[in-house]
């Protein structure tokens, strides 16, 4: 059964997570999930009332084309409102979305227990030694280049193998580093065209043969609005829709900014896989 370490506490994904999504940026590219720092407890609460299991707290946007955030500016965003929340609530478990190995060392020191990587340590080397270090769960996401390049490499020769291949080697580095708890993340909108995102969608049960828990991040892409002509705003049907199909596929963690629905999406889901013989 997979399962990870968090705090020392272990959890199994015997019954799909949730993941709420926590920005602290001013430009997040889905504005109403821009929370202004005096806002971060009750957001925070309201999720975990929810149903979260993982809290993702992120300073940095990596939507495309987005601004640069200096070193300081991410630690100053983020590491306050870790120690905020495991103050506030002493059992949370709290993911940081960063690709700086610095950010990721203060935030875990400060009281999180969780690093998501959109690099999976490419634009960081250092990254995989504070993993190393704090023996603590990681995300590695599938992206090529930077948040600002990404959408520049978009050419692929099989994009489903290619990306099992990627992260067979990443498997391999967490391996050879004796890091137990790797989550993989195939990356949906990063360095990927619209069909090659649905493509990739279509064969992400591909993905179980890598043994590790699958992490989902489709909440209110452009994957979803510009295919229906719509906005992020309007992607919440779209983006249940999408993660449904992706929990049958064999996702055990759907990251999202709307906790409730997503929670309704993981039970209906595993009502229809109970054995009723």
């Amino acid at each position: 059964m997979k399962q990870i370490n968090c705090k020392g506490e272990l959890i199994t994904f015997d019954s799909p997570k949730v993941m709420g999504i926590l920005n602290i940026t001013p430009d997040s590219f889905y504005s109403g999930s821009r929370t202004p720092v005096a806002e971060v407890i009750k957001k925070a609460e309201q999720m975990l009332l929810e149903g979260a299991s993982f809290i993702d707290i992120g300073g940095y946007s990596s939507r495309p084309n987005a601004q640069e955030v200096s070193l300081e500016e991410e630690i100053q965003r983020v590491v306050p409102v870790v120690e905020t929340l495991v103050r506030e609530f002493p059992h949370i478990c709290i993911s940081v979305d960063t690709f700086r190995s610095k950010v990721a060392q203060l935030s875990l020191e400060a009281g999180a227990c969780i690093i998501n990587d959109i690099s999976a340590g490419q634009i960081e080397d250092t990254m995989w030694e504070v993993i190393q270090k704090y023996q603590v769960p990681y995300i590695a996401m599938h992206m090529r280049g930077t948040p600002q390049t990404m959408q520049n490499y978009t050419d692929y020769q099989n994009i489903v193998k290619d990306i099992l291949f990627y992260f067979s080697q990443v498997k391999d580095r967490a391996r050879q580093l004796q890091i137990n708890d790797l989550i993989i993340d195939p990356g949906f909108g990063f360095s990927k065209t619209l069909s090659q995102n649905y493509e990739l969608m279509q064969q992400l049960s591909l993905f179980r043969a890598l043994e590790c828990p699958i992490l989902v991040g489709i909440s209110r892409k452009s994957m979803l609005y510009k295919l229906l002509g719509t906005s992020p705003e309007e992607a919440l049907n779209a983006t249940s829709v999408l993660n449904t199909f992706a929990l049958l596929q064999g996702a055990d963690i759907l990251r999202v900014h709307d906790v409730k629905e997503a929670i309704e999406c993981v039970k209906i889901v595993q009502e229809l896989q109970r054995n009723y013989e």
